[in-house]
């Protein structure tokens, strides 16, 4: 996949002074290091995310719970997929 991204003013000066500082050989792997640090940050905030909910559940007192069998949850999982 080819990208072409317009970077212009302090914004081209700063990628230029990054890659002159010798991190990276060119524009390309910095923007493809950008890209990885981005999807990182969105993992881990999916992540911190999940566990939140995970924690707030373990939170829950067990008599907010309803309890079912195994196949009380196959009869619902039936009904929903009829739907």
């Amino acid at each position: 996949m080819n990208l072409n991204v317009r970077v212009s003013g302090s914004l081209r000066d700063f990628v230029t002074e990054t890659i002159s500082g010798g991190d990276y050989e060119n524009v390309s792997e910095y923007v493809r290091a950008l890209i990885r640090h981005d999807k990182e940050r969105a993992e881990r905030e999916a992540f911190e995310a999940m566990k939140l909910r995970l924690q707030d559940g373990f939170a829950t007192p067990d008599s907010e719970y309803e309890h079912l069998s195994a196949d009380d949850i196959r009869r619902r999982a039936l009904a929903r997929a009829r739907r």
